[in-house]
């Protein structure tokens, strides 16, 4: 499980999709052809100044091909030289939903559909035939929960009042933008938060963009965890097909993981992270760690 948003010195940051459509026993993949190389690859590109990795895989999969998508699990990032710089490749699987207008008309002069075995024969590279093998590891269609943490919200100590009333400080309004940005990728239809008012205010930027309601749950606040009650809140969002964000505290978010993946040591996220849980009949088959 790797943490997305964090982008060493030189190196260069790009993400794309492998993009499917059809039913799950027989899907086809979008393949992309560039003139200016003369190759035939995933739809992917690189980052703008401040973009979040995966709004910038939405941003070159709606370009390149005209598709929107919604994400399912990351793929293995890919890691090449390009132009003496080091340059990282994040992938998703990604399910097109909708078609619209193809802008990267100079990027891109063709766009194709093929069963996977045709697209691995078709694709120039070797790295990219390597993840048309995640279409077969798990359920394609796979259901989000994301647990976030919300953003920074100044220090608890010379806040005065109700800690419940603390709201996001400028950063954390800006990573609240950040995450709208990044749950559009999963398109979660239902929202629960902690009723302080700062994990309220991390999902209201994304609640906004969507027309959803944020549900306030006092299981996922500071005062009112009740470790096996928020547990069994968690698996039952598990057990749900519904897309669901979940917002919380660094003071409950930690156990509630590390009882879901089993692993401790990846269970706490900075202020503002998300962790993705993609899960299908129950079980969880894929982990995704995002900053903003």
């Amino acid at each position: 499980m790797t943490e997305t948003g964090v982008r060493p010195a030189g190196m260069t940051r790009a993400a794309g999709a492998v993009v499917w459509r059809g039913p799950e026993s027989a899907p086809e993949v979008a393949l992309v052809h560039r003139p200016k190389y003369d190759d035939w690859t995933f739809p992917k590109g690189k980052l703008k100044p401040g973009e979040h990795v995966i709004g910038g895989a939405l941003r070159e999969v709606a370009e390149e091909t005209g598709v929107s998508a919604v994400l399912g699990r990351s793929l293995p990032p890919v890691h090449y030289m390009k132009g003496g710089r080091l340059k990282r490749v994040d992938y998703w699987l990604a399910r097109a939903v909708a078609d619209g207008p193809r802008t990267a008309v100079g990027e891109v002069d063709q766009v194709v559909w093929l069963p996977p075995e045709e697209a691995r024969r078709r694709l120039t590279y070797a790295w990219d035939a390597e993840l048309l093998g995640a279409l077969a590891a798990v359920p394609l269609v796979t259901t989000p929960l994301v647990l976030a943490r919300h953003g920074r919200a100044g220090s608890r100590q010379d806040w005065k009042g109700d800690d419940d009333l603390r709201p996001l400080d400028e950063t954390g309004r800006s990573q609240a933008e950040v995450l709208a940005e990044a749950l559009y990728g999963y398109r979660p239809a239902e929202l629960v938060s902690s009723p302080s008012l700062r994990c309220v205010q991390t999902l209201e930027p994304y609640a906004g963009r969507a027309g959803l309601e944020i549900r306030r749950e006092r299981l996922l606040s500071e005062t009112g965890h009740e470790p096996r009650a928020s547990l069994r809140l968690v698996r039952e969002a598990l057990a749900s097909d519904r897309a669901m964000v979940l917002c919380s505290h660094g003071k409950v978010l930690p156990e509630l993981i590390a009882e879901v993946i089993g692993r401790p040591g990846d269970a706490h996220l900075r202020k503002g992270a998300f962790l993705v849980l993609h899960h299908a009949a129950g079980r969880v088959v894929g982990l995704d760690r995002h900053l903003t």
